[in-house]
């Protein structure tokens, strides 16, 4: 048997045993294992490719580690809810897409897991769904679109993994994405939020998830203590594309965090925020081991090559490869940070020999793993849908319209890399 079919085999079990609710880690370690054996590699060298997968993404996941503190500080001290209930405050009940949209995206930006991003605002969505009877699954739909949006443009895993895997500039690949980021905020909100088909009313708002929700906030830091922190991120971040002065995210991340408990003045709060950081982290850099076993069986397999012969007669190849690589991976686990480490730890040569610079080649990858993320047997699918009290079918009922949010982020990245690539 091909090496590249034995991979594809062995990614095909691992998605049956995700599907069989079996533990990601496992299923993706018990997938490359089994590639590896099909293939012929033998089980020694099955397990050498095993952990040099692992190996080479080792650096990434110290980094991801680090954005736990930022994270962490940006959701325990409060700041993360005082910067979405400020967004939503000031632009009212008249614009409610565009505030929860925006909410979301600036919680994304700043390194909150989509996910908890969402959860965070939910609250003050269904509140304002309430009183203006705005259907649930628009209300939804605005904030996962505008997570997606704020994830190509931020130190989220997902972005560090790939500029990492590509040799790319990390801020540079943020700002990649940031023009693609606020033209599909805007096919988000104005667009594909009033295609989606609801009922008059659309789906109640349970009485128990809005009780005791108020909009004013009382009690949380100010807006601008809250976003100080992320700012100093960016800031360090910045000084190296700006004035060539490396620092590197490993020191980037905790210093926004600290800056976020001296701003906030929530010292008391410091070792429950790095622990809640740390422990939301530790998931996503355990689920990374599995995914860099099966990155590393994909990458000592011929299936680069065979990518390769079928994009052979197209110029810009190399260009789609990246992000449909990442797209198809993303889909395969229900993961943006796991589709984004099996594509470009196990393509990047590839691509980056097809003459596609790293930095558009890790922003191309980063926007491609939103495509496909929020397929049901992953946990955002089911996170997402309970923050709103929706049901799995109203929840399958979003999937195409998310997916044509990643879809158009995607192809902004595609056309920024002709443009300016």
């Amino acid at each position: 048997m091909s090496s590249s079919l034995a991979a594809l085999i062995g990614l095909a079990i691992s998605i049956m045993l995700i599907l069989k609710k079996v533990s990601p880690v496992y299923s993706l370690m018990l997938g490359a294992l089994a590639g590896g054996l099909l293939a012929g590699a033998g089980l020694s060298a099955t397990i050498v490719d095993m952990i040099d997968g692992v190996k080479g993404i080792t650096p990434a996941i110290l980094r991801i580690l680090a954005a736990g503190v930022l994270s962490g500080v940006l959701i325990k001290t409060g700041a993360a809810e005082s910067i979405s209930r400020t967004i939503v405050q000031k632009m009212g009940g008249k614009r409610i897409y565009l505030a929860l949209a925006l909410a979301t995206m600036i919680l994304c930006s700043v390194g909150v897991f989509i996910d908890v991003a969402v959860i965070t605002v939910a609250p003050i969505a269904l509140m304002l769904a309430k009183s203006t009877d705005a259907p649930v699954g628009k209300v939804l739909l605005a904030m996962i679109g505008g997570g997606k949006c704020g994830n190509v443009m931020s130190p989220n895993p997902n972005t560090i993994i790939a500029a990492e895997n590509y040799g790319a500039d990390l801020p540079s690949v943020m700002a990649a994405g940031i023009v693609p980021a606020f033209i599909g905020l805007f096919v988000t909100v104005y667009v594909l939020v009033p295609l989606f088909p609801c009922r008059k009313g659309g789906s109640s708002v349970r009485e128990d998830l809005v009780a005791g929700v108020s909009i004013d906030g009382q009690g949380l830091p100010s807006f601008w203590a809250s976003i100080l922190g992320p700012v100093m991120t960016i800031l360090l971040l910045a000084l190296r594309p700006l004035f060539g002065i490396a620092i590197d995210p490993l020191v980037a991340l905790p210093v926004g965090g600290l800056v976020g408990i001296l701003a906030t003045r929530s010292w008391s709060k410091a070792g429950e925020s790095v622990s809640f950081g740390l422990e939301k982290m530790s998931s996503v850099a355990i689920l990374l081991v599995g995914t860099g076993t099966i990155a590393g069986v994909i990458n000592a397999s011929d299936i680069k090559d065979v990518v390769v012969g079928l994009l052979s007669g197209w110029n810009m190849g190399g260009a789609v490869m990246a992000p449909l690589s990442s797209a198809l991976m993303s889909a395969a686990t229900a993961s943006s940070t796991a589709g984004a480490t099996i594509a470009s730890a196990s393509f990047s040569e590839t691509v980056l020999a097809a003459g596609v610079p790293a930095l558009w080649a890790a922003a191309m990858t980063n926007a491609g793993a939103t495509v496909l993320d929020h397929l049901p047997h992953g946990s955002f699918f089911h996170a997402t849908g309970g923050s709103v009290g929706m049901s799995i079918k109203e929840r399958l009922r979003l999937i195409p319209f998310e997916s044509m949010v990643g879809l158009i982020l995607t192809l902004l990245g595609a056309v920024s890399f002709f443009l300016l690539g």
